[in-house]
Parts: structure tokens; sequence; C-alpha cells
């Protein structure tokens, strides 16, 4: 059923839910075939309507063909919000799931959506998907979602699905992991049906365009070991004119890509020999450590301790913690004689290790332990991408033990650390309130006062912010926040997560003010997330042209002439001495014209030019990489003014010279 503004004098026989704008009632009537509206109906009265893919109803999502079953608050969805983007891509993955079931006879296991689009995960026997294929199985999708199949939503016994479902292994294995309820939702899609919360689009009919993306490899943990699968990644739009805009979008930042960018400035390269683990040069390195060291100043400002923690546990510590459960298929486990050990995936259970090691007191809460420990997680090979997903990586990771009543200053300084910090990268950032997903830890009502303290810390925080229904930790609530780079893209970054299950199943106590013990809660924090990931979004953002404090093109020193390259050797070792990251280009073969044009290609903040005029005077002619010539300084000057835009971490250092 489809919703929209009722007209005055239309029968009060029907509901009448409001919308959330307050235009007035609302009725119920179906889509016109066409996908359009009957053309006798007032679309004027329903602004929006013709483009909604799902609507809200007293804030849960709902598929639009859905009834309404009493008096409701309405709000109808398009593809340009995240809910509906996010419901529009899960129903076109069932458009691909059908198309690569029919096209390679596969079984389907799996259909996901991300931030970029959607894949299906198929088990194929022995064969690959080839890229000469994706062309004709684009147009297999598009010739499926033509036929305007509709999304028909079913609710099912455990008993139903199993016997549903009885033919495809991967779904019941799915089943066993996945259904916690005495009832799940599957939709059906022409021939495919898939274990699916929804909210989906009423028909295929609504998918304007899809691109095949690639076909890659993926594995399928079963109970008789690991299976290997093929994933098809895809994008799609409501119409060709959208997906024209998207395309045109990745070429831009194509030329922007961090692996570009990684290759063309030597900052990283990866190898096969250590597939998923980046090999940082040393630009990328002086990239990598400043963002750290940025970090740790803040944590000298703002009450924290770093420290540092072993990299192999006992399985049994992933046991207590509930990772296990949960995560064990995403660590990297090996046998070291009669023992079984585990790389760590996260810092949280050492550091509630470190908490429990000694009595704790509450004149030492809130205890702030920072941790910037080398981290592995067992992503399947065809995920890796460049530095965004990674294997071994590293994180400005924190986390907060404290008593309840400090619970909200705590969590507000964490929001203003990301304020502050993101304000110095020159990020903007949304928030989202992450809550309970399906299979939580602890009980509900827990879970409700850890909601409730995170909202109230948001409403206090003062900056936008939205619901993600369902989508926190398995261990608590949490505060998801999303940069957006210059390209405006998003990236989920940092996150601050409340967690009253880790103190309670480590048995964390400390000794109280009014005698007795209590238990702590903790807060889990990360302001950078991965400092890999960091890195490309950084790289991608400035295309290259790093501020100057990051930057590891800080200066290029230019001798006019051979003549001059005594000089120029000179400068260039104080600037190093003095913490530049400085480069020389000493290439007699090259025109004096031809090195300051190479100096900005890439990208060096300063070109510093010496000729005779500057080694009698001790000076530099100075030049930015947008070739602003800054004139003539004194060596003291420079190195004195390079050294306070740094220090200051100022985003356009060339033109505050």
């Amino acid at each position: 059923m489809l919703l929209f503004p009722q007209h005055s004098g239309t029968a009060a026989s029907l509901r009448h839910p409001r919308a959330a704008d307050g235009a007035g009632p609302l009725r119920r009537t179906k889509r016109h075939p066409d996908v359009g509206l009957n053309p006798s109906m007032d679309t004027a009265a329903a602004p929006g309507l013709r483009s909604a893919v799902v609507a809200r109803v007293n804030g849960e999502l709902r598929d639009l063909e859905r009834p309404l079953e009493s008096d409701a608050e309405l709000e109808l969805l398009d593809f340009t919000a995240p809910e509906g983007r996010a419901a529009f891509w899960q129903s076109s993955s069932f458009v691909l799931g059908a198309a690569v079931q029919q096209f390679y006879g596969a079984t389907i296991c799996s259909t996901v959506t991300t931030e970029d689009g959607f894949f299906c995960d198929a088990h194929m026997g022995d064969r690959t998907v080839q890229r000469s294929e994706l062309p004709v199985l684009e147009e297999s999708c598009m010739a499926f979602a033509r036929s305007q199949h509709c999304f028909e939503r079913l609710e099912a016994t455990r008993e139903e699905l199993l016997e549903l479902f009885k033919h495809n292994s991967f779904q019941l294995q799915r089943i066993e992991e996945e259904v916690t309820t005495p009832t799940a939702t599957v939709y059906r899609c022409g021939p495919l049906l898939q274990l699916c919360r929804g909210p989906l689009l009423p028909h295929t009919g609504l998918i304007g365009a899809l691109r095949v993306l690639t076909g890659s490899a993926a594995f399928w943990q079963g109970p008789s070991g690991r299976l290997s699968l093929q994933r098809i990644a895809a994008i799609a739009f409501p119409s060709t004119q959208e997906l024209q805009a998207w395309q045109q979008a990745q070429d831009a930042a194509a030329l922007r890509d961090h692996r570009r960018i990684g290759k063309e400035q030597e900052l990283f390269f990866f190898h096969a020999l250590s597939p998923g683990s980046c090999f940082f040069l040393p630009r990328g390195a002086h990239i990598y450590n400043t963002l750290v060291d940025f970090i740790r100043s803040e944590y000298q400002v703002r009450g924290f301790n770093e420290v540092v923690t072993p990299n192999i546990f006992s399985p049994r510590l992933w046991e207590l913690s509930g990772h296990w459960q949960h995560y064990s298929a995403h660590m990297f486990s090996f046998t070291a004689g009669t023992e079984t050990l585990s790389l760590k995936p996260m810092n949280c259970p050492a550091h509630c290790l470190m908490f429990a090691h000694r009595p704790r007191s509450w004149r030492e809460l809130p205890l702030r332990l920072a941790d910037f420990g080398v981290l592995h997680r067992n992503e399947p090979p065809g995920s890796l991408t460049g530095l965004t997903r990674v294997r071994r990586f590293q994180q400005d990771d924190a986390h907060i033990f404290c008593a309840l009543e400090q619970l909200e200053a705590e969590i507000g300084s964490c929001l203003d650390f990301v304020r502050s910090v993101y304000a110095t990268l020159g990020f903007s950032f949304q928030m989202a309130l992450a809550t309970r997903p399906d299979g939580f830890l602890g009980d509900a009502a827990t879970w409700d006062r850890a909601e409730q303290q995170l909202e109230k810390s948001l409403q206090d925080f003062g900056e936008p912010w939205e619901l993600s229904q369902g989508d926190g930790a398995f261990y608590g609530p949490k505060i998801d926040i999303r940069i957006q780079d210059a390209l405006g893209r998003h990236h989920q970054c940092g996150t601050i997560q409340l967690d009253f299950q880790m103190p309670e199943r480590f048995r964390l106590e400390y000794a109280s003010a009014a005698g007795g013990t209590a238990r702590p809660v903790l807060i889990h924090r990360a302001v950078l997330g991965s400092v890999e990931r960091m890195v490309a979004v950084l790289a991608e953002s400035c295309g290259g042209k790093w501020p100057l404090w990051l930057s590891p093109l800080q200066a290029m020193v230019i001798p006019q002439a051979p003549d001059a390259e005594g000089y120029a050797r000179e400068v260039h070792a104080m600037l190093r001495r003095d913490g530049v990251m400085a480069d020389l280009d000493a290439d007699a073969g090259a025109t004096l014209g031809r090195k300051i044009r190479r100096a900005q290609l890439t990208h060096y903040n300063f070109q510093l030019v010496v000729g005779r005029r500057e080694q009698e005077n001790g000076t530099v002619s100075i030049r930015t990489r947008d070739n602003r010539q800054l004139g003539e300084h004194s060596v003291h000057r420079v190195l004195q003014r390079l050294r306070e835009l740094r220090d200051a971490r100022v985003p356009n250092a060339e033109e505050l010279f």
C-alpha cells in the first residue's frame, strides 16, 4: 500500500494516520503498475510521493505496501535518505542474486548492502566470475528488474524456515546463527527467497539503472570447513541519469585514489607475500606517525594514559569477553605446541585485564587507557581494498572505566574530543545513535538505560544526529561518527560505545566512596579509528596536497645553477635538522623552470630556490605549490615561520606564510 495526504471530505471510515510534517490525515492506495501514480490522483497534495521507496511509521521503517493498522505518524523516504538508499540497494541485491542464480546456476549464500552499493556471495563450485561476463550479467539484472517482480514479505516460524531453505545449506546455517526469535522475516522476489528484515521496494521496476562492478573470491566458514565463493559487487539507482552522475564522481575520485597517490608520492605499497598488510615507506610513515603524535598530544591534555598490551592471547580471553562467539571467524588463530592462540583483533579485553590486575579505588576513576597496539582481523581476500580494508592495522583506541555518575561528563568529553580533532583535519561530521542488534549480550533493561544515556549526551552536545536502529555492537549501543571529505563522501571512522556487559563478564570492581564495591561502566572510544584508513581518507580528501603539518613534502630546495648546489645542500641540511620534511633537487640536467614545475606537480608545499644572490645574503626565494611567489626571506625566518605554521596545524600554511 502507498500512503499520501488525503483531501478533506473523503470517507471517514478509513484510518487517519498523520503525516510527520503535519500536512494532514493520510489514506492508503495502490501504486499504479507503471510505477507512477494513477493519473486521476492529485499528486500536488503529496510532494515526494512518486520518489518514495520506503516509509517510516511511528519511527519504524516499513514497506510501502504494508497496511496501516492504527493511527500513525508517517514519513516517506526516497533514495536520497540513507534509510531509503539502504532499502533500495537491499532490493537491488535481490535482483543481482536472482540473475546470478539464473546466469551461473549458482547457490546464493547471502546478499549484503554496503556504504557503496551491494554484493552477492554465491557458491559456483569450481567456476569463477570472468570480467568479460559482467556486461551480460548486468543486462540480465536489468531484464529481471524491468519485469517488475514484486517483493513478497513473509513471516515464518523457525520450523517453516528450515523447510523453506532445506535445499540451501548456507541459508540453513544463517538460520542457526542469526534467528534468535520465534519468527523471522523472509522476502521472495521471483525465484529468489532470502532471509531479510526489509523493508524493500514494492517491485523491481523502480530500479532504473544497475551497474555490475566486480567479481572476486570470498569464503564461507561452514561447519565442515571453509568454502570458496564468488562475490559479485554492484550498484543501482532509480534512474540512468543518477548512474551517470555516480560514474562521473567515480572518475573524479579515481584521480584522488589513495592507492594512486601512495604510489606517485612513494608513501606505501602492498605485497602478495603479506596480503592485507601495508608497507609504509619513509614519507608514508611520516604521515602515519604525525597523526599518532597529534592524538598523543591531545591525550596529554585530556587525561589519557597510554599503555602497551600483548598481541597474542589464549581463546579463553575472547570466550570470557564474548568475542569468541561473535567474532572468532574474523580472528587469526594458530597452534603453538598444545596451545591454541589468537592475534588480538581489538584491545578492550586486554584493558579489562589491566583494570583487574590489582584492587582499584573510586579515586582512580575515571581511568582512561589509550592503546596504539597492532590489531589483526581476518578479512576475506576479496574485500581487501588498499588502506581502507586491511588485515593489520592500528587504532587510536581508548577505553574509559568510570562510575555511573561520571558517565555523562565522560561521553561529553569524548564528543568534544571528536569535534576538536575533526576540525583540525578539516572534516565536517554526522552522528548516529546505533541501538541494540539481534543477538545482543545482556538484558534489555540494561540496554535501555545505556541507550537513554547516549541519547541524552547527544542532545546536550547540540549537534544534529540520527537514530540507527539495530546497528549497535553486540555488547552495547554506540555513537557512530561519519566524516565528510572534500568530495562529499562519508566515511565511518570515529565511535563512542557504551558497555555495561564487559565489566560484568570480567567482574570488574572498585572500592566505592560509600564503602563496599561497585562495578565500573566501560566506554570504548576511537576518534581517527584505523590510522591506516584515516591516511587513505585524508589522501583522497586533499588529493595528495597535504596540509603542511602532515605533509611528507614540506619543502623542495632547488639550486638555480650548479654553482649554487653547495649552498642548497647547506639549506637542505638546516631544514632537516629543524624537523622539516625537505628534499633537494640537484639535477644538473634540468632547467630551473622544469625543477620548479616538477616540485609543484609533486605537491611540495614550498619550493626554496637559491642562487648566487641568495647565497650572498643567506636567504632563499620562496614559491608555493600553487606558484605564488612569496619573495626572498632569510633562512632563519623561513625556519621559524615553517615551525610556527607546522605546530599550529593550520590547513592553509601557503596562504599564511
